[in-house]
Protein backbone atom coordinates (compact mmCIF):
# COMPACT_ATOMS: atom_id res chain seq x y z
CA UNK A 1 0.00 0.00 0.00
CA UNK A 2 2.74 2.46 1.01
CA UNK A 3 4.73 1.51 -2.08
CA UNK A 4 1.72 2.30 -4.26
CA UNK A 5 1.28 5.69 -2.59
CA UNK A 6 4.97 6.47 -3.14
CA UNK A 7 4.67 5.52 -6.82
CA UNK A 8 1.64 7.79 -7.26
CA UNK A 9 3.46 10.68 -5.55
CA UNK A 10 6.51 10.09 -7.75
CA UNK A 11 4.40 10.08 -10.93
CA UNK A 12 2.65 13.27 -9.80
CA UNK A 13 5.95 15.05 -9.15
CA UNK A 14 7.39 13.89 -12.48
CA UNK A 15 4.40 15.14 -14.46
CA UNK A 16 3.41 18.20 -12.44
CA UNK A 17 3.32 20.31 -15.62
CA UNK A 18 0.46 18.18 -17.04
CA UNK A 19 -1.60 18.57 -13.88
CA UNK A 20 -0.99 22.34 -13.82
CA UNK A 21 -2.01 22.54 -17.50
CA UNK A 22 -5.26 20.67 -16.82
CA UNK A 23 -6.05 22.88 -13.83
CA UNK A 24 -5.39 26.10 -15.77
CA UNK A 25 -7.50 24.78 -18.66
CA UNK A 26 -10.42 24.14 -16.32
CA UNK A 27 -10.10 27.61 -14.75
CA UNK A 28 -10.05 29.15 -18.23
CA UNK A 29 -13.28 27.27 -18.97
CA UNK A 30 -14.89 28.69 -15.82
CA UNK A 31 -13.79 32.23 -16.72
CA UNK A 32 -15.09 31.80 -20.27
CA UNK A 33 -18.42 30.54 -18.89
CA UNK A 34 -18.73 33.66 -16.74
CA UNK A 35 -17.86 35.83 -19.76
CA UNK A 36 -20.64 34.16 -21.78
CA UNK A 37 -23.14 35.10 -19.06
CA UNK A 38 -22.06 38.75 -19.21
CA UNK A 39 -22.19 38.77 -23.02
CA UNK A 40 -25.83 37.56 -23.15
CA UNK A 41 -28.42 40.20 -23.89
CA UNK A 42 -31.42 40.95 -21.66
CA UNK A 43 -33.90 38.87 -23.68
CA UNK A 44 -31.66 35.79 -23.70
CA UNK A 45 -31.17 36.02 -19.93
CA UNK A 46 -34.89 36.48 -19.30
CA UNK A 47 -35.81 33.51 -21.51
CA UNK A 48 -33.33 31.23 -19.80
CA UNK A 49 -34.33 32.47 -16.35
CA UNK A 50 -37.99 31.82 -17.18
CA UNK A 51 -37.27 28.12 -17.76
CA UNK A 52 -35.13 28.02 -14.63
CA UNK A 53 -37.96 29.50 -12.54
CA UNK A 54 -40.35 26.89 -13.94
CA UNK A 55 -37.94 24.17 -12.82
CA UNK A 56 -37.72 25.68 -9.33
CA UNK A 57 -41.51 26.02 -9.07
CA UNK A 58 -41.97 22.38 -10.07
CA UNK A 59 -39.45 21.45 -7.38
CA UNK A 60 -41.48 23.36 -4.78
CA UNK A 61 -44.68 21.56 -5.80
CA UNK A 62 -43.07 18.15 -6.03
CA UNK A 63 -42.46 16.09 -2.90
CA UNK A 64 -40.50 12.92 -2.15
CA UNK A 65 -38.49 12.49 -5.38
CA UNK A 66 -37.27 9.00 -6.22
CA UNK A 67 -33.78 9.11 -4.71
CA UNK A 68 -32.93 5.66 -6.09
CA UNK A 69 -33.56 6.86 -9.64
CA UNK A 70 -31.60 10.06 -8.99
CA UNK A 71 -28.67 8.07 -7.62
CA UNK A 72 -28.76 5.65 -10.55
CA UNK A 73 -28.78 8.51 -13.07
CA UNK A 74 -25.92 10.29 -11.31
CA UNK A 75 -23.72 7.18 -11.14
CA UNK A 76 -24.52 6.29 -14.75
CA UNK A 77 -23.51 9.78 -15.88
CA UNK A 78 -20.16 9.52 -14.08
CA UNK A 79 -19.55 6.03 -15.49
CA UNK A 80 -20.18 7.26 -19.04
CA UNK A 81 -17.98 10.33 -18.63
CA UNK A 82 -15.11 8.40 -17.04
CA UNK A 83 -15.38 5.64 -19.64
CA UNK A 84 -15.14 8.27 -22.37
CA UNK A 85 -12.00 9.76 -20.80
CA UNK A 86 -10.56 6.26 -20.33
CA UNK A 87 -11.11 5.32 -23.98
CA UNK A 88 -9.75 8.65 -25.22
CA UNK A 89 -6.66 8.04 -23.10
CA UNK A 90 -5.87 4.76 -24.88
CA UNK A 91 -6.37 6.35 -28.30
CA UNK A 92 -3.63 8.75 -29.30
CA UNK A 93 -6.02 10.91 -31.33
CA UNK A 94 -8.09 11.48 -28.19
CA UNK A 95 -5.68 13.95 -26.56
CA UNK A 96 -7.22 17.14 -27.99
CA UNK A 97 -10.73 15.84 -27.22
CA UNK A 98 -9.75 15.31 -23.57
CA UNK A 99 -8.67 18.94 -23.27
CA UNK A 100 -11.91 20.12 -24.92
CA UNK A 101 -14.05 18.01 -22.54
CA UNK A 102 -12.31 19.43 -19.47
CA UNK A 103 -12.57 22.97 -20.81
CA UNK A 104 -16.31 22.45 -21.41
CA UNK A 105 -16.69 21.06 -17.88
CA UNK A 106 -15.19 24.26 -16.49
CA UNK A 107 -17.34 26.33 -18.84
CA UNK A 108 -20.53 24.64 -17.61
CA UNK A 109 -19.64 25.22 -13.95
CA UNK A 110 -18.65 28.84 -14.59
CA UNK A 111 -21.77 29.54 -16.62
CA UNK A 112 -24.10 27.87 -14.09
CA UNK A 113 -22.73 29.75 -11.09
CA UNK A 114 -22.32 32.99 -13.03
CA UNK A 115 -25.87 32.93 -14.38
CA UNK A 116 -27.48 32.21 -11.00
CA UNK A 117 -25.48 34.98 -9.31
CA UNK A 118 -26.09 37.40 -12.20
CA UNK A 119 -29.87 36.87 -12.13
CA UNK A 120 -30.55 36.28 -8.45
CA UNK A 121 -27.68 37.94 -6.58
CA UNK A 122 -27.18 36.51 -3.09
CA UNK A 123 -30.04 34.06 -3.62
CA UNK A 124 -28.21 32.74 -6.68
CA UNK A 125 -25.06 32.32 -4.62
CA UNK A 126 -27.11 30.42 -2.03
CA UNK A 127 -28.57 28.11 -4.69
CA UNK A 128 -25.10 27.56 -6.19
CA UNK A 129 -23.69 26.69 -2.79
CA UNK A 130 -26.53 24.24 -2.14
CA UNK A 131 -26.79 22.54 -5.54
CA UNK A 132 -23.32 22.78 -7.14
CA UNK A 133 -20.69 23.06 -4.43
CA UNK A 134 -21.13 19.94 -2.21
CA UNK A 135 -20.62 17.21 -4.82
CA UNK A 136 -18.34 19.25 -7.09
CA UNK A 137 -15.77 19.61 -4.35
CA UNK A 138 -15.14 15.92 -5.10
CA UNK A 139 -16.22 15.64 -8.75
CA UNK A 140 -14.05 18.43 -10.17
CA UNK A 141 -10.72 17.21 -8.71
CA UNK A 142 -11.54 13.65 -9.78
CA UNK A 143 -12.35 14.68 -13.36
CA UNK A 144 -9.22 16.83 -13.57
CA UNK A 145 -7.10 13.97 -12.28
CA UNK A 146 -8.77 11.53 -14.70
CA UNK A 147 -8.14 13.91 -17.61
CA UNK A 148 -4.50 14.28 -16.61
CA UNK A 149 -4.09 10.50 -16.35
CA UNK A 150 -5.68 10.04 -19.79
CA UNK A 151 -3.30 12.61 -21.31
CA UNK A 152 -0.30 11.00 -19.64
CA UNK A 153 -1.21 7.54 -20.92
CA UNK A 154 -1.71 8.91 -24.44
CA UNK A 155 1.72 10.54 -24.24
CA UNK A 156 3.19 7.22 -23.07
CA UNK A 157 1.69 5.49 -26.11
CA UNK A 158 3.04 8.23 -28.39
CA UNK A 159 6.55 7.79 -27.01
CA UNK A 160 6.30 4.03 -27.38
CA UNK A 161 5.14 4.26 -31.01
CA UNK A 162 7.18 7.13 -32.37
CA UNK A 163 10.35 7.27 -30.27
CA UNK A 164 12.19 4.02 -30.85
CA UNK A 165 14.65 4.61 -28.03
CA UNK A 166 11.80 4.55 -25.50
CA UNK A 167 10.67 1.11 -24.42
CA UNK A 168 8.18 1.12 -21.57
CA UNK A 169 6.16 -1.86 -20.28
CA UNK A 170 2.80 -0.85 -21.78
CA UNK A 171 0.84 -3.64 -20.13
CA UNK A 172 2.09 -2.59 -16.70
CA UNK A 173 1.27 1.05 -17.44
CA UNK A 174 -2.18 0.08 -18.71
CA UNK A 175 -2.88 -1.96 -15.57
CA UNK A 176 -1.93 0.99 -13.35
CA UNK A 177 -3.98 3.32 -15.56
CA UNK A 178 -7.03 1.05 -15.26
CA UNK A 179 -6.69 0.66 -11.49
CA UNK A 180 -6.43 4.41 -10.96
CA UNK A 181 -9.53 5.02 -13.08
CA UNK A 182 -11.37 2.35 -11.10
CA UNK A 183 -10.40 4.04 -7.83
CA UNK A 184 -11.51 7.43 -9.15
CA UNK A 185 -14.84 5.95 -10.22
CA UNK A 186 -15.41 4.64 -6.70
CA UNK A 187 -14.76 8.14 -5.36
CA UNK A 188 -17.36 9.47 -7.81
CA UNK A 189 -19.91 7.05 -6.36
CA UNK A 190 -19.35 8.83 -3.05
CA UNK A 191 -19.91 12.15 -4.84
CA UNK A 192 -23.18 10.81 -6.26
CA UNK A 193 -24.34 9.87 -2.76
CA UNK A 194 -23.52 13.40 -1.58
CA UNK A 195 -25.36 14.87 -4.57
CA UNK A 196 -28.54 12.86 -3.99
CA UNK A 197 -28.73 12.75 -0.20
CA UNK A 198 -27.13 16.09 0.73
CA UNK A 199 -27.00 18.54 -2.21
CA UNK A 200 -30.47 17.78 -3.60
CA UNK A 201 -32.28 18.14 -0.24
CA UNK A 202 -30.30 21.36 0.41
CA UNK A 203 -31.39 22.69 -2.98
CA UNK A 204 -35.03 21.83 -2.23
CA UNK A 205 -34.85 23.65 1.11
CA UNK A 206 -33.19 26.70 -0.48
CA UNK A 207 -35.69 26.84 -3.36
CA UNK A 208 -38.71 26.49 -1.04
CA UNK A 209 -37.29 29.19 1.23
CA UNK A 210 -36.79 31.58 -1.70
CA UNK A 211 -40.12 30.87 -3.43
CA UNK A 212 -42.32 30.32 -0.40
Amino acid sequence: MQRGVRMVKSDFNNHISIFVFIFVLFIMGMVFGAIIVNSMNFVQKEDLFFYLKQFFEQMVDRSNPDKTALLKDSILYHVKYMLLLFLLGISIVGMPIITVLLFIKGLVVGFSVGFLVNQMGWYGLLLSSASIAPQNLIIIPVYLLAGALALLFSLTLCKQLFIKRVHQPILQAFAKYSLLFGALLLILVTASLIEVFIAHPLLEVAVKWIYK
